[in-house]
């Protein structure tokens, strides 16, 4: 039996502006509005508009919540001050990634974890498996939010004419409650985009009023609605990794380049620290494949599971590609033998369909925008 796709509390919205919808994660989703490339290139220039309401939220409370993160989650959430963020991951017992998270700490004993919307269920159940032993409660809180993201160089004009918050105060990877054009909301300077923007966390029942009214209070700085694809290749282009992609349960923190998000120091046991740190001591003797940038010198675009190859031989996977709209290139992310992976290496090719087509080895990120 199939199971219908969820739908955001602004779906109806999307379809009214015409959107492109897809089933992504379990979720009907807005893929584009119109062209893709105009939506990604609006982001880079004024300011783009998203509904991320398939991600899934989490909220952790108790004397010692803390300490429980703390031992469920890689990074040292201990250390993460009232208002503030941290970027950081969930693995297994043998050290595989679950998924990749944002915790923010709402509050002495509050925080609220993020999971990608595909994960969410199985980052959900994993807390709630090791939480046992702790004085603390894990909510699934995925049916109490919208989550609306104002993306781009002008997000800062945009959010400020419909609020009184102090968004120059906003650090980034900071959160604060405030008033958005009269909705109460959590305002988070996070995103997904290599820009600087900010993410809306808000009751279902406010989401279509917020987006209207940030779409007028956009208007006069080109923002435009953007859908799914725009948001892969901002991600793309500034390096993030996407889970399923770069990140699997196949591969720790360390063997993704990610291994500085792992806390050996923090007080405690926490779940997967023996079988990290073997991991992390085989990093260091001998280094695994890793992740570099991949530009192309033709117009053949690479896709995910494509192989990378020097001379006939397959020294790398593709995690993701795409054409990219800021450099006018398809481009690529990949896993590559060390030996490869310095830029500027030369013989580099991505087998598309039989031909090995040449690519420039880059180091990540492939865009970084101008403080």
């Amino acid at each position: 039996m199939t199971t219908a796709p969820r739908r955001t509390a602004l779906d109806a919205l999307h379809r009214s502006l015409g959107a492109t919808m897809t089933d992504f994660a379990g979720w009907d989703m807005p893929l584009r509005y119109a062209s893709e490339r105009d939506e990604h290139n609006a982001v880079r220039t004024e300011a783009g508009l998203f509904d991320l309401s398939h991600m899934g939220e989490i909220t952790v409370t108790g004397p010692e919540a803390a300490d429980f993160l703390n031992f469920a989650l890689v990074g040292n959430i201990g250390t993460v001050a009232v208002g503030r963020a941290r970027y950081t991951m969930i693995c297994a017992e043998d050290g595989g990634i679950l998924d990749d998270l944002i915790v923010y700490r709402l509050g002495e004993a509050e925080y609220m974890v993020v999971a990608n919307a595909g994960n969410a269920q199985i980052v959900l159940d994993a807390l709630t498996g090791r939480a046992g032993g702790f004085d603390t409660e894990v909510r699934d809180d995925r049916d109490a939010y919208a989550l609306l993201a104002v993306q781009g160089p002008a997000s800062v004009a945009v959010l400020s004419s419909v609020t009184d918050a102090d968004l120059d105060g906003l650090k980034y990877y900071a959160g604060l409650p405030g008033t958005v054009a009269g909705v109460p909301a959590l305002i988070a300077r996070t995103g997904y985009t290599g820009e600087d923007g900010f993410e809306l966390f808000v009751a279902p029942e406010h989401a279509e009023g917020l987006w209207k009214a940030l779409t007028e209070a956009g208007a006069p700085h080109g923002l435009v609605p953007c859908g799914l694809s725009c948001r892969d290749t901002l991600r793309l282009e500034a390096g993030m990794p996407l889970y399923g992609h770069e990140l699997t349960t196949a591969l720790t923190p360390f063997d993704a380049g990610l291994g500085r998000v792992v806390k050996f120091e923090k007080e405690g046991d926490f779940v997967g620290r023996e079988a990290l740190e073997a991991a992390a001591e085989r990093a260091e003797a001998a280094p695994p494949r890793k992740l570099v940038g991949l530009v192309a010198t033709g117009r053949r675009v690479p896709r995910a599971g494509y192989s990378v190859v020097v001379g006939g031989e397959v020294v790398g996977e593709v995690t993701s590609g795409a054409p990219s709209p800021t450099l006018g290139k398809p481009i690529a992310i990949a896993y590559v033998d060390a030996a490869y992976a310095t830029p500027g290496t030369e013989g580099v090719g991505v087998d598309i369909r039989g031909n090995h087509e040449p690519y420039e080895v880059v180091a990540l990120p492939f865009y970084k925008r101008r403080k």
